[in-house]
């Protein structure tokens, strides 16, 4: 039986919900979709899909290397916006800090997402030992 590792970010959703940052198994990560929300719940740069998806992206590498993985490890990502005038900020962001791992990625608009000023939010697949 494969042993599940839980990652927690500390947010009091977490408990709330019923839910983990992100969860290992084996050598497979998923980090659960992510805002720019810091631990306190407030908005990283709220209404700025460039700045969040960056500092979404930092976030998810942090709970990536809590799990023994990296980025480089990604495999996929799957991004929710809430304005497809935001698709080429976001995309512009998404290549400079993950364009030479290039994961399949999905970019999809959604009517709304957690948090007030909050336009992307990002959810992620990896294989520890994949790159």
């Amino acid at each position: 039986m494969t042993k599940r590792q839980y990652i927690s970010s500390g947010t009091p959703w977490e408990e709330q919900v019923g839910y983990s940052r992100a969860v290992r198994v084996g050598q497979m990560v998923f980090v659960t979709g992510t805002v720019a929300a810091d631990e306190h719940g407030q908005i990283h740069a709220p209404g700025d899909p460039y700045k969040q998806t960056c500092y979404v992206l930092q976030k998810i590498g942090l709970a990536l290397q809590e799990a023994g993985s990296d980025t480089k490890d990604l495999v996929r990502t799957r991004i929710y916006i809430t304005d497809m005038a935001h698709a080429d900020e976001v995309g512009r962001a998404h290549k400079e800090l993950l364009g030479s791992i290039r994961p399949a990625t999905t970019m999809v608009c959604v009517n709304g997402l957690w948090g007030e000023g909050s336009v992307v939010e990002i959810e992620v697949d990896a294989i520890i030992g994949d790159s």
